[in-house]
C-alpha cells in the first residue's frame, strides 16, 4: 500500500486520468471515479505508512481491507480479471495481519497504551 501511494502521489493527476480512462466503459459514473482516483493514492500512502509504523494498526488494517474491497469491486466492473488475484492476496494479508494485531509487540501502538 505504501509503495503504491508513494509512486502515485507525485503524478496524481496523471494517475487520475488513467483511472478515469480505464472506467469509461464501465457502469460506474465518472462522478464517482474521479474523486476516488484522487483519494486512492493518498489513502494507500497513509494506510501503508501507519501499518509500517504500527500506529493505529487495527484501524489501518481495517481501512486497508475496505480499500481493497472497493478496488476488487472496481476491477470486476472493468473486467480486469488479471488484477484480481493480486488484490485478493492483498486483502488476505490484511485479514491475516488483523488476526494477529494483538501479537505485534513492536508496534508504536504499544508505546501509547502504556
Amino acid at each position: 500500500m505504501f509503495g503504491h501511494g508513494l509512486v502515485r502521489l507525485p503524478k496524481l493527476h496523471t494517475f487520475s486520468n488513467w483511472m478515469v480512462g480505464s472506467f469509461e466503459k464501465s457502469l460506474l459514473p465518472k462522478v464517482l471515479v474521479v474523486p476516488f482516483s484522487y483519494a486512492l493514492p493518498i489513502a494507500e500512502f497513509f494506510i501503508g505508512l501507519l501499518v509500517i509504523m504500527g500506529l493505529f494498526t487495527q484501524q489501518s488494517l481495517t481501512a486497508g481491507g475496505f480499500v481493497m474491497i472497493i478496488l476488487i469491486f472496481g476491477t470486476a466492473m472493468i473486467e480486469n480479471w488479471e488484477a484480481l488475484p493480486s488484490q485478493l492476496i492483498h486483502i488476505a494479508f490484511f485479514a491475516l495481519l488483523l488476526q494477529f494485531v494483538a501479537s505485534n509487540s513492536m508496534a508504536l501502538d504499544n508505546v501509547f497504551k502504556k
